[in-house]
């Protein structure tokens, strides 16, 4: 269903459907960003959960290097990292190894760096901000394609995001066939509603009849 109708779903009508089936905390807290290419971004999450470090690391990047290299095609690369800005825990060469394995983009609960770099790609990173220091011995994956909070949002693996510029909505695999159908409802009434007001109809009366705003 994802496939078909990539192109017409986008995050505000997607909360919409969420809230309507009352799943209520589903969107990211304000904070995330994107800092690379200002684009809609679909995929399915894999999670990493972050850890802050201060000692030697015994086993640099071992963990994020597998994660990457697990990823397959549609994936989203989620790093719930708890909001440190100790270092830019994704980079360049992360974003290279991710697109070669069909991963659409990454979702950092954190700072990046290689901003220009990544923006070359075309590669859709949303993140905290940015910061040049490296992971190595500051932070870590301590687990993979677990749950993860990330911004308020508990995430799993293989659950739908939906991210653009007006925030980034996240849809649990259980629900999700349901919502996309309703989000597809919804953007049938709204475009009904928005041809009835241009044609002159008052907004009120264009709600009392289509019940959409």
């Amino acid at each position: 269903m994802i496939s078909q109708n990539r192109e017409l779903l986008y995050s505000a009508v997607v909360s919409d459907a969420l809230d309507a089936m009352g799943h209520f905390n589903q969107c990211a807290k304000p904070g995330l960003s994107s800092l690379t290419v200002s684009r809609k971004l679909i995929g399915r999450c894999r999670t990493t959960l972050w850890a802050d470090l201060f000692h030697k690391d015994p086993a640099p990047y071992e963990k994020e290097l597998q994660a990457v290299d697990s990823l397959t095609a549609g994936d989203v690369v989620i790093a719930a990292a708890h909001g440190s800005m100790r270092s830019g825990i994704w980079g360049e060469l992360l974003t290279t190894a991710a697109t070669n394995r069909g991963c659409l983009g990454a979702v950092i609960e954190g700072a990046v760096r290689d901003v220009s770099k990544m923006r070359e790609y075309d590669f859709p990173v949303y993140a905290l901000g940015a910061c040049p220091l490296d992971s190595q011995n500051r932070q870590r994956v301590c687990d993979v394609d677990v749950s993860v909070e990330l911004c308020g949002v508990i995430v799993n693996s293989g659950d739908l995001i939906v991210a653009d510029e007006d925030g980034i909505v996240f849809v649990p695999q259980a629900v999700e066939e349901e919502v996309i159908q309703f989000a597809l409802n919804k953007i049938n009434d709204e475009n009904q509603v928005r041809d009835a007001i241009r044609n002159g109809m008052l907004a009120t009366e264009a709600y009392a009849q289509f019940g959409v705003l």
